[in-house]
């Protein structure tokens, strides 16, 4: 991407940086920090600040290499300016003067003289002598794969088998992937409705209606997005609603549906649903809203916490429950970079007791007979296959239903994609049947 002659971008960006540092989730930062920037320079902030992210630890190493010594903690803006130089220069394909001369004036900026000598310095030293740092950084794990240790190492504990491929994974551009509303427009029209508007897409075949783009671009310049003609979801979550069997009149209960993707779809599947909404976020659930409008759907939305079924539910079963559990979100690196900051080694335990949690709150408003299809955007067996393993353990009334689909790896328990599979997110499924005798 060729840089804005901005040095105000490149200050944004290490902010933000400085912020995902400090524990804050860069999707908010965005949203919050570049609402009145010109398109052009957003663009230029976001490209920093993903990039900046995926490549955190390999930049990390490159940088203290260049410093004598660590930088202290109230310079973590600097270092923040400092990061974004390198990742520039390293990954980016800034042209040299250019990386260094605007990273520079940034630096002035921050209203610490002294940064400015160092920021010019140890980028001058690390274009002398970017091949003998880059080739220290690339002998630790951390530099290769460009992940935490503690990330690299658990990733080889789970998949032994497919380690190197979702570390590599979790380092590309994801694609852009649409979901076509098909109680509107065909697949195939849409199709076509772009494709004569100069925009590439294929199928993709392993989904009902998903379309991936082969180049991004801002959704609101997609022609139908006012008329509600798709949806901007991963392959992955596309495929949830169908494993429901849903049919007319089914009670069904999408019991963490914001921001509402797999919600919507379950309308456009079946429109003669009596759905429910819940989410106990009420910024979320108002963005659930916003979705419903555009697409033109309605349903039943409440503010609650699923498992404390008291304050909401009305006692009567639901037909089919749709649990998308929090969790690590270890399957959507890609798309979420900061991540690798954010996360920690005992996250996924920590979230296996919420979504136990979850599933025994919600369990009791299951029909005999009736589905519950549990899913995360987990690639970590801890928060997927060990939750369902346990809790069928202690629910004599609850048996497995083998997902029988030409996607993903059938597991022990349950089916997951890794990420990049099908051109798809890392995506976890695990359908319960409660059994009608037992």
């Amino acid at each position: 991407m060729e840089s804005p002659k901005n040095n105000q971008a490149r200050l944004l960006a290490a902010r933000i940086i400085e912020d995902v540092i400090g524990g804050h989730a860069l999707s908010d930062l965005l949203a919050n920090r570049l609402q009145h920037i010109p398109e052009r320079d957003a663009a230029f902030v976001k490209a920093l600040c993903y990039g900046v992210c995926r490549y955190y630890e390999r930049l990390d190493l490159m940088l203290s290499q260049l410093l004598k010594k660590p930088m202290r903690e109230r310079d973590v803006d600097v270092f923040a300016l400092l990061l974004v130089g390198l990742y520039q220069l390293s990954e980016m394909g800034t042209p040299q003067h250019a990386a260094v001369a605007e990273t520079v004036e940034a630096a002035k900026l921050l209203k610490k003289p002294w940064c400015v000598s160092l920021v010019n310095a140890l980028l001058r030293e690390f274009i002398r002598n970017q091949a003998t740092i880059t080739a220290h950084t690339m002998k630790e794990l951390e530099g290769h794969y460009a992940h935490p240790l503690w990330f690299i190492e658990k990733i080889k504990q789970d998949w032994p088998n497919h380690w190197e491929s979702i570390l590599t994974e979790n380092n590309a551009h994801p694609p852009l992937t649409l979901r076509v509303n098909q109680s509107i427009i065909s697949r195939d029209d849409y199709l076509q409705k772009i494709q004569a508007a100069g925009i590439h897409a294929h199928r993709l075949p392993e989904t009902g209606a998903g379309i991936i783009l082969e180049k991004s671009m801002t959704i609101e310049a997609l022609p139908g997005f006012k008329a509600g003609e798709f949806s901007v979801q991963d392959g992955a979550a596309q495929l949830c609603a169908p494993l429901l069997e849903l049919k007319p009149h089914l009670r069904v209960l999408d019991a963490a549906a914001a921001p509402g993707g797999k919600l919507t779809h379950l309308i456009e599947l079946e429109p003669l649903l009596d759905l429910t909404a819940l989410d106990k976020d009420p910024i979320r659930l108002q963005t659930i809203k916003i979705n419903l409008q555009r697409l033109q759907q309605k349903t039943r939305c409440i503010c609650a916490d699923a498992a404390n079924t008291k304050g909401w539910w009305d006692g009567k079963m639901f037909d089919r429950i749709l649990l998308d559990a929090p969790c690590t979100g270890s399957g959507v690196v890609r798309r979420h970079s900061d991540m690798k900051l954010l996360k920690q080694p005992g996250d996924a335990k920590k979230l296996a007791q919420e979504q136990t949690r979850l599933l025994e709150g919600l369990w009791p408003t299951l029909a005999p007979g009736g589905i519950l299809l549990y899913t995360t955007c987990s690639i970590f067996p801890d928060e997927n296959q060990a939750v369902i393993n346990s809790f069928l353990a202690n629910h004599l009334d609850a048996i497995e239903e083998k997902i029988e689909a030409d996607w993903g790896i059938p597991m022990p328990m349950g089916r997951q994609i890794l990420p990049g599979m099908h051109q798809m997110d890392g995506f976890y499924f695990a359908k319960i049947k409660k059994k009608t005798e037992f």
